[in-house]
């Protein structure tokens, strides 16, 4: 047993967290940790890494058992590349081999010297246990895998965008193979190359993994048991998520029909004493159903409110057959091109996926398409009968309460069809009444999804829907959206929601777009071409993406100085949040201090894309200078 919970207890004054938690990990386990948002995770992951004590219970790991935490906020060393970050992790390898050249020295004096020939074999097992002559292989292996090729591995880490700090912290920790493996949400930043790497890393890993994640996809593909955090306690499950959803769906069914049985037997009892406690024939008889009664323990009814979210996405007016037409269409951002004269038209009732890597300019292309932003050439029009919904990453903050945000919309409604239908998007009680600039994310997220439900569009564009969402509600969203009979353009990297989707893929990438005709489609775009075509259709893209940069030098400075100024701009607020994060009252107000998490996690993901861009924009002007443009 590589780590036992037991009755392991957490609260944060009178709101308590974790209660009599009991759970196991062996060797070789790959665990994925889900709960809906506020279950406790982050706080059960800081309790086993030791950065919070539990009130109750213990958290006992075995003897001489290694752990390694995947720390959101870490910091590597700015003055070493990414190759000596990763040596790092063999240091006492290192130490040991330069130790043992120094002692065989001295055997070689004094060829009979036990405590030497003592001293060399402790060294050789540090170095053996490490695997430290193959050193420069493992190191290798991990950085191509996780993004980092082999031109990149002399940069400094100061200079890593946010997202490849995190990937490169990532990167070390793998490397340095603990027993035991703690992960919180380690898909994000992550291409789809990266995540399939390291998921097949992750399957194969010697130790144990423990992982919480909202991604189903990965939950699917790397875990062979599932912890389901839940009451303020945990429940085990075999398999992955998807063989969890049944096992789930099967206890709950149990553990009602315990609950019905035991409250129909307390009725009758009840019912029993009441007509019989007051006769004189019958009164011994009704105090010992009395009794009975006080005895009964009644099971308690499965929690299942994550599970109730059952809403719809309809629409009334019936539009046109071509309800977004792309005519000669190019969309450039300062000196780089996203899309260059694109027709394409999205017919009524289709779904269509715009995917690509991070800074590829997805959610400026769907800007465009929604008819927020201009094109910069040629034209999109939208076809009569169009009613368009909007839904953008970065939901904006509003004033009033989350029952407000309805009803000042619909005020025919009544309260009891407002709070209803809040209610399908996880809105119960009186959260309805919270007031909307404290919500976090996913809270936003859920109530602008109330929104569009009742604005009912035939045309909906949406912007990484699934962001911020535990996944309970990615679920309930997922068979929304698959429900939905109107037309979806939406930009997304969640695999899983692709997969369901089951619709072409819009794939941007170098300024080009490639349609997929499905998920599976773009998983196996490589498939099928001869290494000459490999080599040629590489050849033709630098060619193209040369003489792009070269026209374009003068944009590409502009844009880069209002990226580094934006991206000060971000650095300054990131400092004012994290000083409010670490200020004595905001520690004492949990829901505070989540949301204000919330924001620090959104505004590090919008630095970390300006990085990217900064990234990009920086090699283009390096290329220009050493081709002596």
């Amino acid at each position: 047993m590589l780590l036992e919970l037991q009755n392991l207890g957490k609260s944060f004054g009178e709101h308590e967290v974790l209660r009599d938690v009991n759970a196991g990990v062996e060797r070789g386990d790959r665990i994925g940790i889900i709960g809906a948002n506020g279950t406790g995770k982050t706080t059960l992951l800081r309790i086993l890494c030791g950065e919070s004590l539990p009130d109750a219970g213990d958290a006992a790991f075995g003897t001489g058992v290694t752990t390694g935490y995947l720390e959101q906020n870490a910091r590597l060393d700015p003055s070493l590349d990414i190759y000596a970050t990763m040596r790092l992790v063999f240091t006492p390898a290192l130490d040991a081999m330069q130790e043992m050249d120094a002692l065989q020295k001295q055997l070689a004096a004094d060829p009979h010297n036990a405590e030497l020939t003592e001293k060399i074999a402790h060294c050789t097992a540090v170095i053996d246990a490490m695997d430290a002559y193959n050193m420069d292989t493992q190191i290798k292996k991990v950085l191509n895998g996780m993004g980092f090729p082999a031109d990149t591995w002399t940069k400094l880490a100061g200079v890593l965008s946010g997202g490849e700090q995190t990937r490169l912290r990532l990167a070390r920790l793998l490397l340095e193979r603990p027993d035991l493996l703690i992960l919180d949400e380690p898909t994000n930043h992550l291409d789809l190359e990266t995540m399939e790497w390291l998921e097949n890393y992750l399957k194969a890993y010697r130790g144990a993994v423990l992982v919480v994640s909202h991604d189903r996809y990965f939950l699917d593909a790397v875990c062979t048991r599932i912890w389901e955090l839940r009451g303020k306690s945990i429940k085990t499950y075999r398999g992955n998520y998807s063989a969890y959803l049944p096992q789930r769906e099967a206890a709950d069914e149990r553990q009602q029909k315990l609950h019905d049985a035991a409250v129909e037997k307390a009725a009758k009892l009840q019912d029993y004493v009441d007509r019989n406690l007051v006769r004189a024939s019958t009164t011994k008889m009704a105090q010992s159903r009395r009794k009975q009664l006080e005895k009964l323990e009644i099971v308690e009814a499965p929690t299942t409110e994550a599970w109730e979210l059952n809403f719809r996405f309809e629409y009334d007016i019936e539009p046109y057959d071509e309800l977004v037409i792309m005519k000669n269409l190019s969309v450039h951002i300062g000196e780089r091109t996203l899309i260059d004269a694109l027709d394409y038209v999205v017919h009524r009732g289709d779904k269509l996926v715009i995917a690509g890597p991070n800074g590829a300019g997805k959610s400026t292309l769907l800007q465009v398409l929604d008819g927020k932003r201009r094109p910069s050439g040629g034209m999109v029009r939208l076809g009569s009968g169009a009613k368009p919904g909007v839904f953008t990453q970065q939901q904006a903050r509003r004033a009033g309460r989350v029952i407000d945000a309805i009803w000042n919309q619909y005020p025919r409604f009544t309260e009891l069809e407002v709070r209803s239908h809040l209610a399908r998007f996880g809105y119960r009680g009186e959260e309805v009444f919270k007031d909307c600039a404290s919500l976090s994310g996913g809270e936003l997220a859920r109530l602008r999804f109330a929104e569009l439900a009742l604005e009912r569009p035939n045309l909906m564009f949406l912007d990484e829907p699934t962001n911020h969402l535990d996944i309970y509600m990615r679920e309930s969203l997922t068979q929304a959206l698959a429900a939905y009979t109107g037309t979806l353009l939406l930009v997304t990297h969640d695999r899983y929601l692709m997969q369901t989707l089951g619709c072409p893929i819009m794939y941007l990438e170098d300024g080009k777009a490639t349609f997929y005709p499905s998920f599976a489609a773009l998983q196996n775009r490589d498939a099928g071409k001869t290494q000459e075509q490999q080599k040629t259709d590489d050849t033709a893209k630098k060619q193209a993406y040369g003489k792009e940069q070269r026209k374009h030098r003068a944009e590409v400075r502009a844009r880069l100085k209002k990226v580094e100024s934006e991206i000060e701009e971000l650095g300054a607020h990131i400092v004012e949040l994290e000083n409010e994060i670490n200020d004595p009252e905001v520690l004492r107000d949990h829901l505070l201090l989540r949301d204000k998490c919330d924001e620090l996690d959104d505004t590090r993901f919008h630095q970390q894309e300006l990085y990217d861009e900064w990234e990009k924009l920086a090699e283009e002007q390096e290329t220009f200078e050493n081709e002596g443009e």
